[in-house]
């Protein structure tokens, strides 16, 4: 850490203790070709993305007090790359559940998207206009566990069907999860996801409104999701898509739900305001 002052989003001692030797134990296995060990502590390094995914700052406004962009970006790219990002997250997710009571892994999720508008510097190859949402730009497809932990994260052009989402929502399930054998889903998932279901041993399951009352109402089932979503919000990186790969939005993803674990295993919390 050095002598700079601290921000909110900066891994405490706790949280580094948490999620450090999983990082540490990835450079070890890919040490540098010049035997270098690089000028930035990894700790540095993610509290460099925590920052950008909770302020959504560009690239190029980084604190200078903070790891610079050529850092910072290679390795969110390496770890985006080979997988990282998601393995790191699964581990705690992990431990999140065997904390709360439950078994490593869940045998049931939760699915729903969200169309989030793009920025100028997004390639239009990779946006598209929602047509029920009437939101151009890119979806995000979730899939939750029962405490609402991520298990899947799928991004597309918001053109793209809940419908098509929601199957390669199961496979991402299915291949990284296997014990899931169900899925709650809104009406907004057709047929062809539930068959998909069945050939991939998931048993889908819409959940529909029954309450007739206008405005917000929390539906069984659907709420968990529809909050882990509105939890990501308050990363603002994520608030709009400026990513120009969908591969790098799915990234932001893993990494600001990482965030939201390391507090849920320390029982912390991100303050709303800088510390001197």
């Amino acid at each position: 850490m050095g002598e700079r002052a601290a921000y909110p989003s900066d891994l405490t001692d706790e949280q580094w203790a948490v999620i450090g030797p999983f990082l540490r134990a990835w450079k070890t296995r890919h040490p540098s070709v010049s035997g270098h060990q690089g000028r930035y502590e990894l700790r540095e390094i993610v509290n460099a993305i925590f920052y950008q995914n909770r302020t959504g700052c560009q690239w190029a406004y980084l604190p200078h007090d903070l790891p610079p962009k050529s850092a910072t970006y290679y390795y969110f790219a390496r770890w985006r790359d080979d997988g990282t990002d998601q393995v790191v997250h699964d581990l705690l997710r992990c431990q999140a559940r065997e904390k709360a009571g439950r078994t490593e892994d869940p045998t049931a999720v939760v699915l729903d998207t969200q169309s989030v508008r793009v920025a100028n510097n997004v390639p239009a190859a990779t946006t598209g206009k929602d047509a029920a949402k009437k939101v151009p730009g890119r979806k995000r497809g979730l899939a939750v566990d029962a405490l609402g932990l991520v298990i899947a994260v799928v991004v597309t052009a918001a053109s793209v069907t809940d419908n098509a989402i929601g199957i390669r929502l199961l496979d991402r399930v299915v291949a990284h999860t296997p014990t899931v054998t169900r899925a709650w889903v809104d009406a907004g998932f057709k047929q062809d996801m539930a068959l998909h279901g069945a050939l991939v041993g998931v048993d889908v399951e819409v959940v529909k409104r029954a309450d007739t009352r206008p405005g917000f109402v929390p539906v069984r089932r659907r709420w968990i999701v529809e909050q882990t979503l509105g939890t990501l919000m308050l990363h603002r990186r994520l608030v709009r898509e400026y990513e120009s790969r969908p591969e790098s939005s799915v990234s932001r993803t893993w990494w600001a739900s990482t965030a939201n674990l390391v507090r849920r295993l320390t029982g912390t919390s991100t303050p709303t305001w800088r510390h001197r």
